[in-house]
């Protein structure tokens, strides 16, 4: 066994499993528990710890000799049990009479030589290939898997009658491995195989091909042969074998991997499939050996459609190149792909050709492979991808012959184009262009088919789309990413353009010209570029933002600001800035409305609420209080001296003095008058504040003519502030004449409120009522209080 033949059916495999996870029901919540995977961990035993919830079980590429019933019986819910590549020998599927779910099982690559039967039922996929059995491992119960599809098997050895117990079944796939495969002589064997719809057959790596068995297949769509090692000598009994195989009308597919073999024998395999009913031939790593000489084929009438030959390997150094040419140009099939080659191996047909599509992927052409070629007139589809093409002008004019090109690729090559003083020649069918991973500037878009709907110009070097250039207007398709661009491109040239991609690209302030000029736009890709967020996006994040999720396509994970740094990883759609930070006329528009309301208040106040006189009463507070701060302690800290301080308008002095002041100074109450109390020299306000101060009580005489008076009302307003300030009830309030709400002035508000709130002695008309408002008086001083000389 080596290890060529691990990856043959690795690819298979894994689509089986996947599609059979995928075809399940159930919903795994939690993989651990019904998964386990445990290969390549050195295994000699299946663990005894396993989930019993197991669905899936790998334990592939480990050292497991031997599968015991307890090993896995508790596995009730098991599908998929993988133990390719361990060392077991033998195998009872009575082991598994407890695992009646089980739909996947693979035992490949093992030493099994010995196999008892039981019927398990539910197998859809069984692969007992590259193991160490004689003859072929079938069981009659295998007739009983109803819904077995894939069958793997190996041996040394065939019989006719071998597949008999499965002859009923419509398997998809049969995996059958002849790599120890032996017989002795010129002996001949034969096996029927009724029903299978693929058949891989694998042959030994490094021995030259020698199976000579008859092997027939009724309804044969598929057939791949793996590992054909040929020179001149035994290049007949590949022909002899793939007779029988290749006689049903059934057989299209025909695949030939791992292919060592001389040029001769070669092309005598396509002299021979070529009348065959084979319409599609793959050839996989071909290794070409010996020499290479001219041979002379004849095409006949054939049912091939299409020729595909992946990685060739050339071990001939010195032959030459018209023995390739001509056998590969003159070819007369649809379709023929070529790649991975590293030589030339096809010029321009001597005549006209009968090629709909060619893939030269991954070879050595040139500019000039196909220069001034006629002959490829019914060429539809060209694909020279990774080769050495260089000049784009040269590629036009390449075109120029083929009248029925649509599809042109010529991607991931070393394509410039600088040649400002020429136009390009391009033939006018091309509708679809692939440019893309090359080297090609701004000056591409003077060098494009007039009529391509799909252009493909990804990781190039554009940095700018020139307004200037050929009008597009077929173009629906433009795929721009990975280039250095830094805006969105408008759709003057490109009336037509439905679909735009241009992300990573260089793109800071996308301009939002984009979606009013793209009427027709259905899909735009523009994320993963470096967003500025700041003022000038805002408009292209709200015009993004209202398009549907199904046309900016990676909306809004792609978009993310990249400066500043601040804002760095922020989701655009996350992105706001207000509209006064962006726009400056309106900035200066709302400061200037906010002076002006401040203007308008700060001249209410003054007008209806008399703001400046509150504000030098306020002054002249603050000043005195600073200078009682600076007095020194001892002189703060006397005795009040007076009784009470009266407060009153001019206009009513005759009543304080003829009948307030001689009352009260009767009863022994000292008195403060402004008149012969204030101090000379001090301001007016200080020695109201003083006189307030040094008083227990503040008699207010109140009149209209109070009202009108300035200085009462400091006088009212440092009294109420006394009030609050000490917690003390110091201001007595005598009504001398009634006075309306309505002629309070608004400034005068604490007068308002105090004759709201407050109870006011109000002097009687008449004499009898005066004795009372005497007494109410006398009983608001206390009589016993020390005053101070």
């Amino acid at each position: 066994m080596t290890e060529d033949k691990e990856p043959i059916v690795r690819n298979f495999n894994f689509v089986c499993v996947m599609a059979l996870l995928v075809g399940s029901k159930i919903q795994f919540s939690d993989e651990s528990k019904f998964a386990v995977d445990v290969s390549k961990t050195g295994l000699t035993q299946i663990p005894k710890d396993l989930p019993p919830k197991t669905r899936v079980l790998d334990m592939s590429h480990n050292y497991i000799s031997e599968l015991q019933f307890p090993d896995i019986s508790f596995l009730s819910d098991l599908e998929v049990l993988i133990l390719s590549h361990n060392k077991i020998q033998q195998l009872d599927f009575s082991v598994l009479r407890f695992n009646q779910g089980l739909e996947y099982l693979d035992l490949s690559h093992n030493q099994l030589w010995k196999m008892s039967c039981y019927p398990v039922v539910s197998l859809k996929h069984l692969d007992l290939s590259f193991n160490d059995f004689d003859t072929l491992p079938i069981c009659r119960e295998f007739g009983n898997s109803m819904q077995l599809d894939f069958l793997g098997l190996s041996a040394t050895k065939l019989q006719q009658l071998d597949l008999l117990p499965i002859a009923h079944l419509h398997l998809s796939y049969i995996l059958l491995d002849l790599e120890d495969y032996n017989v002795k002589g010129n002996e001949i064997e034969s096996l029927q195989i009724l029903n299978t719809k693929k058949l891989h057959l694998v042959f030994h790596p490094n021995r030259l091909f020698s199976v000579q068995v008859n092997i027939s297949v009724n309804t044969l769509e598929y057939l791949e042969l793996t590992n054909i090692k040929l020179n001149d000598e035994n290049c007949q009994v590949l022909m002899n074998f793939l007779s029988e195989l290749t006689r049903g009308p059934s057989l299209l597919n025909l695949t030939l991997s791992h292919v060592e073999t001389t040029w001769k024998c070669l092309v005598t395999i396509f002299r021979f499939l070529w009348p065959k009913p084979v319409e599609y031939l793959n050839i996989y790593n071909l290794t070409i050996i010996e020499n290479i000489r001219k041979e002379y084929l004849t095409y006949c009438n054939t049912a091939l459609k299409a020729l595909k030959i992946e990685h060739i390997t050339n071990r001939v150094f010195i032959f030459s190149q018209n023995a390739l040419y001509t056998v590969f140009s003159e070819m007369n099939i649809l379709m023929l792909t070529i790649s991975d080659t590293p030589f030339i191996h096809m010029l321009c047909p001597g005549k006209p050709s009968t090629f709909k599509f060619l893939n030269f992927t991954q070879n050595v052409f040139t500019d000039s492979v196909f220069e001034n070629c006629s002959t490829l007139d019914r060429l539809e589809t060209l694909i020279l991808q990774k080769n050495g093409l260089k000049d784009l002008f040269k590629v036009g004019l390449m075109t120029k012959g083929m009248p029925s090109l649509e599809i042109l690729d010529v991607s991931q090559n070393s394509l410039e184009f600088n040649r400002y003083e020429r136009n390009c020649t391009w033939v006018e069918s091309i509708v679809v262009l692939n440019l893309s991973s090359n080297i090609l500037t701004d000056s591409v878009f003077r060098c494009l088919p007039p009529r391509v709907t799909v252009l493909d110009l990804h990781n190039n070097r554009i940095k700018n789309i020139p307004k200037q250039i050929t009008k597009l207007e077929a173009l629906q398709e433009l795929n721009v990413a990975f280039n250095y661009l830094t805006d969105l491109p408008g759709c003057g040239a490109f009336s037509s353009l439905s679909a735009l991609t241009i992300d990573h690209n260089s793109i800071s302030y996308p301009s939002t010209d984009f979606f009013s000029s793209c009427q027709k736009i259905r899909s735009i890709k523009a994320g993963n570029n470096p967003f500025q967020c700041s003022c000038e996006i805002r408009e292209f994040i709200k015009s993004i933002s209202q398009i549907s999720g199904e046309v900016v396509k990676g909306w809004p994970e792609s978009y993310k600001c990249a400066y500043p740094e601040s804002y760095k990883g922020t989701p655009l759609q996350d992105f706001h800035i207000s509209q006064l930070s962006c726009n400056t006329m309106l900035l200066i528009v709302t400061i200037g409305v906010t002076v002006l309301v401040l203007v308008v208040t700060v001249t209410f106040l003054c007008i209806c609420l008399d703001l400046p006189w509150y504000l030098r009463m306020i002054c002249q507070w603050t000043q005195t209080r600073y200078r009682a701060r600076n007095t020194p302690l001892e002189e703060l800290q006397r005795n009040i001296q007076f009784h009470a301080f009266i407060s009153y308008s001019e206009h009513d002095s005759a009543w304080v003095k003829n009948e307030l002041v001689p009352c009260l100074e009767k009863e022994d109450i000292r008195i403060c008058l402004h008149e012969r109390n204030f101090v000379p020299g001090k301001s007016i306000i200080e020695n109201i504040i003083n006189c307030i101060e040094k008083s227990y009580k503040s008699i207010f005489v109140l009149s209209p003519n109070f009202v009108q008076s300035e200085w009462c009302h400091y006088e009212l307003y440092f009294a109420h502030h006394k009030l609050f300030h000490e917690g003390s009830d110091n201001l007595i309030l005598i009504l001398l004449e009634p006075i309306s709400q309505n002629s309070i002035p608004s400034k005068y508000h604490k007068l308002k409120a105090l004759m709201t709130k407050r109870t006011y002695l109000e002097w009687p008309t008449e004499k009898s009522k005066r004795g009372l408002f005497w007494a109410n008086i006398r009983a608001a001083f206390n009589m016993k209080l020390a005053l101070v000389n």
